[in-house]
Parts: structure tokens; sequence; C-alpha cells
């Protein structure tokens, strides 16, 4: 993954090393934008569109706190994925990037 994330930035790929995925990632990061819907590039079931982090207000029941807030967007083929399955997904990914030391357990 390290390899082909070089070879992005690089402008280095190729062909092969775009075959064989069924699932892609892709960010607006550099780019900008609030939010996007990522197509899905068949034969591939799904893209998880990621757009930039932003500090934004969030009610704690008293007052509004500063919190960074990274909006996904989950495409997928219906016919491939049960929509309940991809709404469990999203949220356990969610979890996971609300505390990131998840990870490490």
């Amino acid at each position: 993954l390290g390899v082909l994330g070089q070879k992005a930035r690089d402008k280095k790929l190729s062909p092969k090393d775009l075959q064989g995925a069924n699932f892609t990632i892709s960010s607006l990061g550099a780019i900008g934008g609030t939010a996007f819907t990522p197509l899905v590039n068949w034969p591939q079931v799904a893209i998880l569109g990621i757009s930039p982090a932003t500090m934004q207000p969030v009610w704690n029941g008293q007052g509004f706190d500063p919190k960074l807030m990274l909006p996904l967007s989950l495409s997928y083929d219906h016919r491939v994925i049960n929509g309940a399955d991809a709404a469990r997904f999203t949220n356990k990914l969610t979890k996971l990037l609300k505390d990131i030391r998840t990870l490490l357990i």
C-alpha cells in the first residue's frame, strides 16, 4: 500500500497497479470541498469518499465544543452489498476514527 501511495504521488501508476481491486478509497483532502458522492468503478463493489477534515461546533448537552469532523461518503453496489452491512461498516469505521487508540488494541 505504501509503494502504491508513493507511485500515485509521483504520478507513476501503471494500469497493472490499478487492477484487481474491489474497493476504492478516494480523498478530496488536497483539493478542498465539503463533500462529494463517489461513484463505484465497476467491477468494484464500493468506494469510500473522504473529504477534508474541519473543526465544527458540536453540542455536548450544555454548550458547543470544537470537534474535528471528517466527512465520509460510502457508495456501494446494492446487488452485492446489503445496505445494513454498509451502514454497519460505516458506523464501525466512524467509531474507530473517533478514538484512533482503538486501532492499537
